[in-house]
């Protein structure tokens, strides 16, 4: 197991203490089983201070959820900059 990519994220509760979340990226690279080519994974991986979840994904379906969040991320972007231009008129 690999780890690609971690994301911390720090947000205080109601009574001011802080708190980390991460979301950290991980691959599992491609194998050969009983003679035949096996995916890697990617392992999407969620940690906070009590526990932690992970999703294991296909390559096809990481590419899938990627391309969405690019999406998504590029729309909410743009939606802010149209915010801006607004107050700048």
């Amino acid at each position: 197991m690999v780890v690609e990519d971690e994301v911390i994220h720090w947000w205080k509760d109601d009574k001011g203490e802080s708190h980390r979340n991460a979301l950290r990226l991980e691959r599992e690279d491609c194998q050969e089983v009983n003679g035949f080519p096996r995916d890697g994974q990617v392992v999407v991986r969620i940690l906070n201070t009590v526990s932690q979840q992970s999703i294991r994904l296909s390559p096809d379906e990481a590419l899938r959820i990627s391309t969405q969040l690019m999406a998504v991320s590029r729309d909410l972007l743009q939606q802010k900059r149209k915010m801006w231009q607004s107050h700048e008129e």
